[in-house]
């Protein structure tokens, strides 16, 4: 079958190789396709703008758009315009995908005050930037009820060492109070988005695609410490958290028969400092 990837980076480059391992044709929507690896076709495409015809043999489609920057406008384009577009495209070429899967993220719920998140919480974001993948969401899944979003928290990976760089340069601050923290290793992210499209005979609207383990960033810095022989962090005021204090939970996603490579943050981190991976340009 063919599996069309709108917003094909990183994540979706993984993802898209991942299916083609398992014998399917990729196309890959982005505007630098001559980035894209052998095994997924390449189309230049703003996804803002007019959309090539698509594959009329479509099965899965998955939008993993994502924003140049972190304004209003920026998210607005990338989520809410794309996804509105490429719906558009497929009911002007009469394609109806077996399975639409929006990438979205554990924004939308913004701060539970370290509570607990499931899919069934509210998703009521306090930031204008959740609101508007949320609006997204709502966007896809009123326009394609059987289409399903996957909320992932914080992704981590090759070439993706915000907080390895911060304990390696001695920026990193241990919060005074604990700071709950969420993520999800990229390659997990691109397993899930392949397993719930393919393996799941009839999945729920939204999954929230998060580790086994919830944590303290406390925690998580001084295991990057000890893993980088260096120094404890010392301890400081808390951060501002982007995503909201809340601990998220995966367990709908893992009852569908779905197992995470990386569990928890050490397996995870543990890798990508051996370098296991690279990161998709």
């Amino acid at each position: 079958m063919t599996v069309l990837i709108a917003g094909c980076g990183d994540l979706g480059t993984e993802a898209g190789l991942r299916y083609a391992a398992a014998g399917h044709r990729v196309v890959g929507w982005r505007r630098s396709p001559g980035r894209l690896p052998e095994q997924i076709e390449g189309r230049a495409v703003d996804l803002t703008g007019t959309l090539p015809k698509v594959p009329a043999d479509t099965e899965i489609a998955v939008i993993a758009t994502a924003a140049g920057e972190r304004t209003e406008a920026a998210y607005r384009a990338a989520y809410v315009s794309a996804t509105a577009n490429l719906l558009d495209a497929l009911e002007r070429d009469g394609v109806s995908p077996r399975r639409i899967l929006f990438v979205s993220s554990t924004a939308v719920y913004g701060d539970f005050g370290g509570g607990l998140v499931d899919e069934d919480s509210p998703a009521e974001a306090g930031t204008p930037t959740g609101k508007i993948l949320r609006e997204a969401e709502v966007l896809l899944l009123e326009r394609s009820p059987g289409a399903l979003v996957l909320r992932l928290s914080g992704i981590y990976g090759p070439g993706r060492t915000r907080l390895i760089d911060s304990v390696s340069s001695g920026r990193a601050v241990l919060p005074a109070e604990p700071q709950w923290t969420n993520r999800i290793h990229r390659d997990d992210a691109a397993a899930a988005i392949v397993h719930l499209t393919t393996a799941v005979g009839t999945p729920a609207p939204v999954y929230l695609g998060t580790d086994e383990e919830p944590s303290d960033l406390a925690d998580v810095l001084r295991f990057l410490a000890a893993e980088l022989r260096l120094p404890a962090p010392p301890a400081g005021p808390a951060s501002t958290t982007r995503g909201g204090d809340k601990r998220c939970s995966s367990a709908l996603l893992r009852s569908t028969g779905f197992s995470f490579t990386y569990p928890t943050y050490r397996e995870g981190y543990r890798a990508v400092l051996a370098g296991e991976g690279v990161r998709h340009p």
